[in-house]
């Protein structure tokens, strides 16, 4: 009887652990389908553009709205995310009057080689080829929000003068408030990785490769030469306040560095209740 209930709890824990693994490797990958996607834009009279471009072997893909004429919102989401984390703002008639806005998937999620991730320095190597691709001779200005705070932090230091202004929203730069985070180490360099779902497992690599990547990245602070506008959180758990003075303190050559703390909000300040907090900067930004 007892072998037989042995065998039985093997067989259920066996079940339970091919269902998850199929499970982790199909669900939570927070992506939405060019065609939703469009049809959602559709449904607000709007019509939004969607392509993946080959970078040097690379299928980055990206979504865009608005007129080529204007001057560029170009938005980087954090970890994990895709470009859709910004169709908010991509569907503001106030914002499209003055803007064409441009949302990446970044290397590794949505639909750019989904779980291939990329460290930071990578990462630049893809997307400052598409910068050029994109770009309209119209000024443009980078928005990234948590994680994508300090990659658009390296896409402005390894495209000097390209940027008209870079836009931090409860960005991580700071290496001394940057937690250790020991534990992704396990999951990054052993199979393990295999059991986290979706898109937190390219998150968990590069979370993992950011730990290095931000000590070399605040000592480029400097090399920023373009406005700085930074939102932040008092109270955002994930990344600290702290973030904001270090930031400030580092960009020493920035033309000026405006801040923004709100009272209340947490780590995901692009969203509702905070997002008009976040366009009013946006919209003053020329």
């Amino acid at each position: 009887m007892d072998n037989q209930k042995n065998k039985l709890g093997f067989t259920i824990s066996f079940i339970f652990f091919i269902v998850w693994l199929i499970f982790a490797n199909s669900c939570m990958k927070f992506r939405v389908s060019d065609n939703r996607a469009k049809q959602k834009f559709k449904h607000l009279k709007l019509s939004l553009f969607t392509e993946t471009v080959d970078i040097n072997n690379f299928q980055l893909h990206y979504a865009k709205i608005g007129i080529d004429t204007l001057s560029t919102l170009f938005f980087v989401h954090g970890s994990p995310g895709s470009w859709d984390a910004f169709s908010i703002y991509m569907q503001d008639k106030d914002l499209l009057a003055k803007y064409r806005m441009i949302s990446i998937d970044r290397p590794g999620f949505g639909y750019s080689q989904f779980g291939y991730a990329k460290n930071m320095q990578e990462q630049s190597q893809i997307i400052s080829p598409f910068l050029k691709y994109i770009d309209n001779k119209k000024p443009i200005y980078i928005i990234g929000h948590s994680l994508g705070g300090p990659l658009a932090i390296k896409l402005v230091v390894d495209n000097p003068s390209f940027f008209a202004g870079v836009v931090l929203l409860a960005a991580s730069i700071s290496p001394a408030d940057e937690a250790p985070e020991k534990w992704r180490g396990l999951f990054a360099n052993s199979t393990l990785q295999y059991l986290l779902p979706g898109a937190f497992k390219p998150s968990n690599l590069e979370l993992w490769a950011f730990k290095k990547d931000i000590i070399p990245l605040s000592k480029q602070l400097s090399n920023i030469t373009c406005p700085v506008w930074i939102i932040h959180g008092d109270k955002d758990k994930f990344v600290p306040v702290a973030n904001v003075a270090y930031t400030k303190k580092m960009l020493v050559n920035a033309k000026f560095v405006e801040t923004k703390i709100l009272k209340g909000a947490p780590h995901f300040i692009p969203w509702e209740p905070w997002y008009k907090d976040v366009k009013n900067t946006l919209i003053q930004l020329e």
